[in-house]
């Protein structure tokens, strides 16, 4: 149980015209950390994070953010000077310059970083006499990234981050959030680029076709999830292996596949029981559970 979660939903559920983008969904997210908010393009993640932000309204359920209740267009309000939010598509006025850009956008908030700003500013190559309009869509993300990190928000949430950005630019992203948090911003961003998730998440839910398919910390993960590979001679029931804590069982042949999420020893003293003539036991990564979650959703 998460003590004083900065986000939470109870039963959040959205149509669009008689088709679920997302049901039913559960979350309870824990401040001071990363939390990474997986999914297929699709998945319901926008959708969630649009009204998360009162910028849809839900069709049944609820949810709070730092407190404040997300149907409550007073509370909604209250919230935007404590949460930053930048979009797939984040709008900028395209008339402005980069530097004229920043002056407008820092007038609104007295603790506006100005030196985290000029630090990104150099390290993202922003050129400051620049056109809004003539900057690439990776530049405008990097701009659009700067504009939400130096407001030192208590919460940011950013959609799909590093689309559009180059692999220079994802890792600079990727470095200033990891910042970012370590100085007590608490950072929930969607995605589906496993492998950055993986690199500086805590904790990841997995959103499939508006269902939570998992939410779990990246560390539990680590130390828990194990795939167990077994050859038998004679091979078992798939239903001798139905035991507290295992996801999943594949029989291909002689082959079997068993993933579990807890319970991992006790499974593999039931495997041994039938004999196997080989064993092997890895831990499992979140691209192989993310799969499998998928699949099972």
């Amino acid at each position: 149980m998460i003590t004083n979660p900065i986000i939470e939903t109870q039963a959040l559920t959205k149509t669009f015209e008689g088709s679920h983008a997302v049901r039913d969904l559960n979350l309870s997210i824990a401040p001071n950390c990363i939390t990474a908010f997986l999914g297929l393009n699709g998945a319901g993640k926008s959708t969630t994070i649009k009204m998360l932000l009162g910028m849809i309204v839900p069709t049944s359920g609820t949810g709070t953010i730092l407190g404040k209740r997300i149907e409550d267009p007073k509370q909604n309000t209250a919230l935007r000077s404590d949460v930053a939010y930048v979009s797939e598509h984040q709008r900028l006025y395209d008339y402005m310059t980069v530097s004229e850009m920043i002056r407008f956008t820092s007038s609104f908030y007295p603790g506006w970083d100005k030196s985290l700003q000029e630090a990104l500013q150099k390290s993202y190559a922003l050129p400051s006499d620049r056109k809004i309009k003539a900057l690439s869509k990776g530049m405008r993300r990097k701009l659009a990234m700067l504009l939400a990190f130096a407001r030192r928000p208590k919460l940011l949430i950013l959609d799909e981050p590093s689309d559009g950005l180059d692999p220079v630019g994802i890792e600079q992203l990727l470095e200033t959030m990891v910042a970012s948090a370590s100085n007590g911003t608490s950072i929930f961003f969607s995605s589906h680029q496993i492998a950055e998730v993986e690199r500086i998440a805590d904790n990841v839910c997995v959103l499939h076709r508006g269902h939570l398919a998992l939410d779990t910390s990246l560390e539990e993960l680590r130390q828990s999830y194990r795939q167990i590979d077994l050859v038998y001679n004679a091979v078992p029931d798939e239903l001798e292996f139905a035991l507290p804590g295992v996801e999943s069982v594949a029989i291909r042949g002689h082959q079997v596949r068993v993933t579990a999420s807890t319970n991992s020893q006790a499974v593999i003293e039931k495997a041994q029981s039938f004999y196997p003539s080989s064993m092997e036991v890895v831990p499992v990564g979140l691209r192989e559970i993310f799969l499998e979650r998928v699949r099972e959703a």
